[in-house]
């Protein structure tokens, strides 16, 4: 889609819209202050004293309230929770433009492991996180393996909450609330007109328009179109365009209709740079620096390959001392295919939002979201180069074995080869309703807030895969059903990849269904500002949750026993949630908080549903959090230090003593007390010391576990992809050059620990991401209508590991540079 097109869509937007206005979050105008309510009504007729519905407020310049964690427009050192603000000037000042660059900014969230290089795949302290614009569902989370790559072209903050808080946002992930705060109509007319450029033919044009229609109608539509070869030439393509449309009613009352559009074309590199397949355990644990050509011995029962001595020491040369650790580093090249696809997604979302002041004390806010989003694309999975492994007693067993054809070793190879293509169609409806009373008892003021919530999420699911020769099939009797025809890769340093289509390679349909899930939880919550410094929040809530599974048959060659549809099966699970937490202030600019809440939620919402007692229960959460917050430079610096323990309970894993051929009624086929446990310490600063210097810091320590089936070798293992270590720091100093403006010098660094990739299944117990730091800066120069910035990102051109994939690393960017001139009306 052009810019033209773009442009057109978007006036189209603004013609049919109806006029609506809110914020999802923070329905109530002005924050709580020690324990005076307060409720302000407007005493002029202008659209502005109209609007006591504000995103949140401000005191000087740093982000002092939220209503992520209470849905009130509370102040954070009163919030009994944690919750992170990045705003919009530090998005801005750091040039981002993605979610996966901005978790920089955010104590505890952190890319998962085994994410495939598909989406936002991000975590909140180990486990998953709920992705929301404004509250309202906004994509993937629980165990989705199909997602977006979310753009902030059209946010203007995102908060955090950590932990559940199925009470309040409905069916959603363990780990927490990433909300995106998505730009809003604005009465006062302004343009903005913004170009890109950078590395690798990078690219964009953004424009952002709002202003009033009439006395009580305003509008605001923002269109951008972005293009980059990218690095690695992992190239992007994106067109959106979001419109919206605010109406004031009176001074109790507004609605707002808004809508996005999105088609884009994301890269998908599954495997990165593999880690070469030497398991140290099998050569009395000597490490790929160590070993010799005599100590790869050959299976002594013969069951596994046989290999010469020439064939030995050629597999001793190839190795590496980090092999069996670490990635196996090939600069800027990859195991990507020219038959792997691009994520091509294609999202609408509609939604409807209304609010109303019944009273001066009693407040309503109502939302309706239609979110749509379609998929399609084709990734590489496999490609395993085993070099030597002893697995279940024999070493070196086909196809985990070196390659040899006609007697000619190929120590690089590529095993087990499979390629999937994949397309989804993802139909969500949400509904909330949240009804707010204040009032006061004595000298306690107080908050009480009953919601309603109602989801309903619609998947059309299908897969086909395709392997190489490792990979045969036999039908019941005996005979080969299917033989891989991809060719194998003989040098993963420079791959030779099969030639034409994905089709001509005789795919299997292997994965044929439609999952739905549908959820409904009311709930109570209640805030009160006891006195003394002290307020409170207690709330819980119920929810069920009801999935339901239609299979509609694969390949009878994949599978003969699924071949045919089966009827659709459903099951339903419920359950109590809760939240507690209590906040207390000495003084003014010190506040600590406890927070304990529980959480509940689908275990997968692609999960297969068997309709009998073999269905798994819902999976549950447990958050414990400890934490202090202090302001100072009059209110211009806030920073939070918070203890936690967070864990993803309830996790089902298999009795291994239960036949589902026999019948068993006297045993379980699964125990339901597994967990996914984090705890560890998070910090947070943000500060505009002066007119000069801004400041931005977070870190963290965490210890994220896997302690889901104690029957398993990967017990208590690290979670995949989890560092114990993030730190970030952004500097801004405006400079007094003598200009018409300061010239803004800004200075960065982010750490990340090493990330554990860990697999016995394949041999490489000890794998891992090494650390990393990257320097990034930013100058900007912004007068009158105009602001020119040059962003460079990794300075001193460090090589590294972005994200911890798979069996793997994903490399991160070299140097690069991005020029964005903005121009203002």
């Amino acid at each position: 889609m052009t810019l033209l097109r773009l442009s057109l869509l978007a006036i189209a937007c603004q013609s049919v819209l109806f006029p609506v206005y809110a914020h999802a979050q923070t329905p109530i105008s002005q924050p709580k202050a020690g324990t005076q309510a307060s409720t302000h009504k407007a005493n002029t007729s202008s659209p502005a004293d109209y609007e006591r519905i504000t995103v949140y407020g401000r005191q000087n310049h740093v982000v002092m309230n939220s209503g992520l964690a209470t849905k009130s427009n509370m102040s954070l050192m009163e919030t009994p929770a944690a919750v992170v603000i990045v705003d919009e000037a530090l998005i801005d000042s750091q040039g981002i433009t993605n979610m996966q660059e901005l978790v920089r900014n955010i104590s505890g969230v952190t890319q998962a492991g085994n994410n495939y290089g598909i989406g936002d795949n991000l975590v909140v302290r180990g486990l998953g996180a709920n992705y929301t614009y404004d509250g309202m569902y906004g994509g993937a989370g629980l165990g989705n393996t199909f997602n977006p790559t979310r753009s902030l072209t059209n946010v203007s903050s995102v908060e955090v909450l950590k932990g559940p808080a199925t009470g309040l946002y409905g069916m959603g992930s363990a780990g927490g609330v990433i909300n995106l705060i998505e730009k809003k109509p604005a009465f006062d007319s302004k343009q903005l007109f913004e170009a890109e450029v950078g590395q690798w033919d990078t690219y964009s044009l953004m424009a952002d328009s709002t202003g009033a229609i009439t006395d009580h109608m305003a509008y605001r539509v923002v269109a951008k179109s972005a293009r980059s070869d990218g690095y690695r030439d992992l190239g992007t393509d994106r067109d959106e365009v979001y419109g919206s449309l605010k109406f004031v009613l009176d001074d109790n009352q507004n609605l707002m209709l808004s809508a996005a559009y999105i088609n884009d074309a994301i890269p998908v590199d599954s495997i990165g740079h593999p880690i070469r397949i030497y398991n140290a355990a099998s050569v009395d644990g000597k490490t790929a620096a160590d070993v010799s050509w005599q100590d790869l011995v050959n299976d002594p029962t013969s069951k596994g390959l046989q290999l010469s001595d020439e064939q030995r020491q050629q597999l001793a040369d190839s190795l590496s001392a980090s092999d069996g650790q670490t990635p196996y580093e090939f600069g800027p090249n990859g195991l990507i295919s020219p038959m792997a696809k691009d994520n091509q997604g294609e999202e609408l979302r509609f939604k409807l939002t209304h609010n109303i002041y019944l009273t001066d004390n009693l407040f309503l806010i109502q939302q309706l979201q239609y979110r749509n989003y379609e998929t399609a694309f084709a990734r590489q999975t496999g490609a395993y180069n085993y070099v030597y492994w002893q697995r279940n007693g024999v070493i070196n067993q086909n196809p985990r074995a070196p390659l040899v054809e006609n007697d000619v070793l190929y120590p690089y190879a590529a095993r087990r080869q499979e390629y999937r293509k994949v397309s989804a169609d993802e139909k969500s409806w949400q509904y909330f309703a949240d009804l707010r009373y204040d009032f006061d008892i004595g000298n306690i003021s107080n908050e009480l807030l009953v919601n309603v919530n109602v989801e309903d999420r619609d998947i059309r699911f299908k897969q086909y895969s395709i392997y190489d020769a490792d990979y045969t099939l036999k039908d019941p009797n005996g005979n080969q059903s299917y033989q891989g025809s991809l060719p194998f890769i003989y040098d993963i340093r420079n791959p030779n990849w099969g030639e034409g289509e994905f089709e001509d390679y005789d795919p299997l349909l292997t994965s044929n269904y439609n999952k739905s899930v549908t959820a409904w939880g009311l709930g109570v919550q209640h805030v009160g500002y006891l006195g003394g410094g002290f307020t409170s929040r207690i709330g819980v809530a119920f929810n069920e949750i009801k999935q339901s599974y239609e299979h509609l048959g694969v390949d009878a060659r994949y599978s003969s026993s699924l071949a045919d549809p089966q009827p659709e099966a459903d099951t339903t699970d419920n359950g109590v949630t809760y939240n507690l937490g209590l906040t207390f202030m000495p003084t003014d600019d010190i506040s600590i908080f406890v927070n304990h809440s529980k959480g509940r939620t689908a275990y997968s919402v692609l999960g297969d549903v068997k309709g009998n007692e073999a269905d798994r229960e819902d999976s549950q959460s447990i958050s414990n959090d400890l934490g202090i917050r202090a302001k100072a430079f009059d209110d211009q610096l806030l920073a939070s230090l918070v203890l936690f323990k967070t864990s993803r309970t309830n996790l089902a894993y298999t009795n291994p003593n239960y036949d589902s051929s026999a019948v068993t009624p006297d045993i379980d086929p699964y125990f339901y007390d597994g967990s996914e446990d984090t705890k560890g310490v998070e910090l947070d600063l943000n500060a505009y010391l002066s007119d000069q210097w801004k400041v931005n810091l977070n870190a963290v320590y965490q210890d994220a576990r896997d302690n889901q089936n104690p029957n398993s070798s990967d017990y208590g293992q690290r979670q995949k992809g989890v560092p114990y270590v993030t730190a970030g720091a952004w500097v801004t100093y405006a400079a007094e050059l003598g200009l018409s403006a300061p010239l803004s010098l800004s200075l960065g660094a982010k750490y990340v620990d090493e990330r554990s990739t860990h697999s016995s299944s394949f041999g490489i117990p000890d794998g891992y991401v090494p650390s990393y730091t990257v320097i990034d800066s930013a100058i900007s120069y912004d007068v009158e209508r105009y602001k020119v910035q040059l962003n460079i990102n990794n300075i001193f051109n460090e090589t590294y590991y972005d994200k911890a994939m798979f069996l793997g690393g994903l490399p991160g960017e070299a140097r690069n540079a991005k020029l964005t001139v903005t121009y203002r009306i």
